[in-house]
């Protein structure tokens, strides 16, 4: 896809960036399945996923899209393989994550505080400057601790109580 520069490359870069701003978060989405892309390049990414060791990655398999020079492109794969290898790359990604996000439990954040969750009313959300809006992973607000009166839109901080593949669990402190 042209993108100019193998993983070794891409790994050192984000070495360097991981050093030189501690507690960075890295996010980014790739694609699997790119006509001509093959069981050793697929491999390789594999292993870079792993050595790269994202916070948040999405994962999409290659489709032709209008008006794409892709489309014209020999070496399609097929829609299995393609789905295939987007679920293992995945599978990849929720064993990093759920390492990644594991060691937060007990650290403090700045939260902002969204509002109640639409998926139960026991709980709030909100998202810390690691999340990004509507995309990665949820911070759910289980425990208000003194706080007698919460607003959405306002900064709390928090303390990661519980920690899921994707998913945190706050108090607020």
């Amino acid at each position: 896809m042209k993108r100019g520069g193998g993983s070794e490359v891409f790994l050192r870069s984000i070495e360097k960036m991981r050093h030189t701003i501690p507690g960075l978060t890295l996010r980014t989405s790739l694609i699997t399945g790119f006509p001509g892309e093959t069981e050793g390049d697929f491999d390789e990414l594999c292993e870079f996923v792993r050595a790269a060791e994202f916070d948040w990655l999405g994962v999409f398999g290659y489709s032709d899209e209008a008006g794409a020079a892709s489309r014209t492109l020999s070496g399609k794969l097929p829609a299995k393989e393609i789905a295939s290898r987007r679920r293992k790359l995945m599978q990849i990604q929720k064993q990093i994550s759920r390492r990644r996000k594991k060691a937060l439990v007990g650290r403090r954040f700045e939260l902002l505080l969204e509002g109640s969750s639409p998926e139960t009313e026991l709980l709030w959300e909100g998202r810390t400057e690691m999340h990004a809006p509507e995309i990665d992973g949820k911070v759910f607000v289980s425990d208000f601790g003194d706080h007698t009166a919460v607003r959405p839109g306002e900064f709390y901080r928090c303390e990661v109580a519980e920690a899921h593949e994707y998913d945190l669990v706050v108090r607020l402190v």
